[in-house]
Parts: structure tokens; C-alpha cells; sequence
């Protein structure tokens, strides 16, 4: 279908700052690429995780959408219509994405024996915080048929291809819908959230394990999956709270997207922000009751030196606690929080806490020091490749967008409960 300049605001405009995103992002990667190539060459890690945090919370929003988009045909929720369709635009960008993690992946396999790969178990004579070479040590081998390169790369391929799969068929049964109106595709798209709900939930969970807790693969939680579910689908609520206030004051949802729908958003942004704390509080809390040495340590790392004196991440952790739930919390049990700049400003506030935690969860780690004969716990900062990473990563997915959303109509006209999506009141 070609584009249908009735529908869109400004289409040459649009192509005009699609164009100056997809620069932007291709610049930023560049220089971010040759962060790798550094890091590959200096032996430091530093750089592989700046990527793989970048790249995680722009994912993690991806995914959010990919779940909403599947939630919102599951309960048949009218009143998110008219937001469906720019989550189906953000989600085009999962093909993208899958190329920009790439690099991770075959630099991981490729250089293995290299210190600048944060995943230690993917080359068995990596000596470990222990001191002792990764091939030697008994949880690795408990883990080996698992933590496999072979194997690694396959799941990378599945993950993608589910999220990829299922972003694109709901895309195509939506934008079908506009342009033939038979009911049948509202039809298909609820069953393939039905399978797509289950699938895509296994995809996360093992992605999760695969890309951050063998970051350190003595630990192991099996609530891990679901705390970086919460964490998706809160920070895909922040990011559809300021989306949708963007596209209803400057974009093609003036008039249409209202109180009534800022209103609902709230209200989940303040149900996710307590999962999510109840999801993370719930893992601290049964870790530390068991108090075994090889799940313990996860969280020492996280609040102490080896001496025994606190370390910058016990600050952060102090601001997830307070900054990342406390506020987000407090603010959001007030109704006339969920409207407007109000509930915006709170979606900002908890989506940079979101950012944080991430860093909270990838960024330490247990490094050995041979000068010292022990271990270093790697701490908090915001390092250039981040912002580099971060920065490109985004404006790829903001091309992307755009790129969709010149193609196809603003709002799913024909969909049996547009309207009342339009009419939705607090």
C-alpha cells in the first residue's frame, strides 16, 4: 500500500528526519564499532558491555511493545487501539536490532580466548575471579552442555526469529485489516497472540540467562527471566506514555489520543513498577535467606569491596530502591499523576531508572587481579561507548519507526473497536 499523505502529518517532512536519524545512527555505530575493535585489541571488556547495555534497553522496549501489541488482541482492550498502531511501527525494528547484537555474538565466538569477551565461559582456559581456569571449575561443568558456544549461537537465532516472526505477522494482519476490513485478520492476530504470548515469553527468559546472568556463571536465579519481563514491560509503558504524548501534541493523534488513555497507561505504569519491585525484592529476599556462597556473592558484589567497605554500587542500588520504585510509587497512587505532563514527567523519571538498572544488573562483575592475587569487582560509570551505543542504537529504531509509519495509516480505521478506543474517557 502506498503511502496515504491524508493520514500522515507532514510525509516529506517525516522522510526529511527519517533520513537524519538513519545518519545519526549509522555515524554513532560506526565510532561505537571501533570502541570493539579497541576493546578487542586493549583486552577490555568495557567496551563489549557498553554495547550490550545499549543494546539491552533498547530490546527490552521492543519486546514490551511485542508483548502489549499480544496482551491488548488477548483482552480485547478497546481503549489501546489507537496506541496499537505506533507499537506496531516500533516493533518493524526487531530485524535491525538482531544485526546490531550481531557483532556481540561472532565477536564473542571469534575471540574467545580474549579478555575483551565478558562472557568468561565461552573459552575454558579464561582464569575465573577464583583464580582457577573456567575449564576446572565444577559449576562449569555441571553448566557445559549448556554453556556452549554452538549452542549459544543457535538460541541467538531462535530468540530473534520469534520476536522477529511474531512482530511481523501482527504487523501485516493489522495493516490488512486497514485495507481489506475483513474481520478474519482480528481473528488470526488473537491466536497468534495466544501462541505468540507463551513462545515469545520462553525466547526472553532464556535470553535473559543467556546474555546477562552468565555474565557471571557461578550465579544462578530462576526468577531472573521474569525480572527482566517486568523490567521490559515497565519501560515499554514509560516509552508509550511519552510517545503517545509527542504524537498527540505534534504528531497524527491530535484529538485522538486523550486523558482517558494517559489515564489507563498510568494505572499499568504503577501495576509494572510494583511487579517489577516485587519481582526483584522477592529474588534479593530468597537469595539472602538461602544464603548460599554461590548465589550470595551476586548481591556482595553489588554492595561491598572485597575488604568489606561499600562500593559505588550500593548507591545505586540505594536509587533503585528509592529513585527507580519509592517515587514512581508514591506519585503514581494519585489520580491527577496519570494526566498529562504530570505522568510524562514520571515515565522520563522511571525510564532513566529502568536505563539504571540494566547497568545495575550487566555491569558488575568479579575480575581476577594477578597483581593482588585476588578479585576486583568492576563498579559503576558511564563509559563514551555507552552514550556512542546508546545514541545510535537509538536513532536506528527511531528510523525505523518513521520508515513504518510514512507507509501506513496512523490508526487502525478499520478495526472492530477503533472507535471505541477514540471515545475512551477516564
Amino acid at each position: 500500500m502506498s503511502a496515504d499523505p491524508a493520514n500522515i502529518s507532514g510525509p516529506r517532512r517525516d522522510r526529511d528526519f527519517a533520513l537524519i536519524f538513519l545518519i545519526v545512527g549509522i555515524v554513532a555505530l560506526i565510532a561505537s564499532l571501533g570502541g570493539l575493535a579497541y576493546g578487542v585489541h586493549s583486552e577490555e571488556p568495557r567496551y563489549f558491555l557498553g554495547w550490550l547495555i545499549s543494546t539491552s534497553f533498547w530490546l527490552s522496549l521492543g519486546l514490551g511493545f511485542l508483548f502489549m501489541i499480544m496482551l491488548s488482541y488477548l483482552f480485547d482492550a478497546g481503549w489501546l487501539v489507537v496506541l496499537r498502531r505506533p507499537l506496531e511501527h516500533a516493533v518493524g525494528g526487531f530485524k535491525y536490532m538482531a544485526l546490531i547484537f550481531l557483532p556481540l555474538l561472532l565477536l564473542g565466538i571469534a575471540f574467545a580466548e580474549n579478555d575483551f569477551v565478558a562472557w568468561s565461559w565461552i573459552d575454558e582456559a579464561r582464569i575465573t575471579a577464583t583464580g582457577d581456569p573456567v575449564g576446572e571449575d565444577p559449576l562449569y561443568l555441571h553448566k557445559a552442555g549448556y554453556l556452549d558456544s554452538a549452542f549459544f549461537a543457535l538460541r541467538f537465532i531462535f530468540y530473534f526469529g520469534v520476536w522477529v516472526l511474531f512482530a511481523e505477522l501482527l504487523r501485516q494482519c493489522s495493516f490488512r485489516m486497514d485495507r481489506e476490513g475483513d474481520p478474519k485478520y482480528v481473528h488470526r492476530a488473537r491466536k497468534l497472540s495466544a501462541g505468540g504470548t507463551i513462545v515469545c515469553a520462553i525466547a526472553v527468559t532464556f535470553a535473559a540467562i543467556d546474555w546477562f546472568m552468565s555474565l557471571e556463571f557461578h550465579w544462578f536465579s530462576t526468577m531472573y527471566g521474569v525480572w527482566f519481563f517486568s523490567s521490559s514491560m515497565r519501560g515499554a509503558i514509560c516509552a508509550m506514555i511519552i510517545l503517545g504524548f509527542l504524537a498527540a501534541t505534534y504528531g497524527p493523534l491530535k484529538g485522538i489520543y486523550r486523558g482517558g488513555h494517559t489515564y489507563l497507561l498510568g494505572c499499568l505504569l504503577l501495576a509494572f513498577t510494583v511487579f517489577w519491585a516485587y519481582i526483584s525484592f522477592s529474588q534479593y529476599f530468597l537469595i539472602y535467606s538461602a544464603n548460599i556462597p554461590e548465589e550470595v556473592f551476586w548481591y556482595n558484589i553489588r554492595e561491598i569491596h572485597a575488604d568489606g567497605t561499600k562500593n559505588s554500587w550500593w548507591w545505586v542500588s540505594m536509587g533503585l530502591i528509592f529513585g527507580g520504585f519509592l517515587i514512581p510509587f508514591i506519585l503514581l497512587l494519585w489520580n491527577r499523576t496519570k494526566f498529562g505532563a504530570a505522568v510524562v514527567g514520571v515515565a522520563i523519571w522511571a525510564l532513566l531508572f529502568h536505563l539504571l538498572d540494566l547497568y545495575w544488573n550487566i555491569l558488575p562483575g568479579k575480575v581476577w587481579d594477578a597483581a593482588t592475587g585476588s578479585y576486583i569487582v568492576r563498579q559503576f560509570d558511564i563509559h563514551w561507548m555507552d552514550v556512542t551505543t546508546f545514541v545510535g542504537i537509538g536513532a536506528i529504531c527511531v528510523w525505523a519507526y518513521l520508515v513504518s509509519a510514512r507507509r501506513e495509516r496512523a490508526i487502525p480505521i478499520r478495526d472492530p473497536r477503533i472507535v471505541e478506543s477514540i471515545n475512551c474517557h477516564e
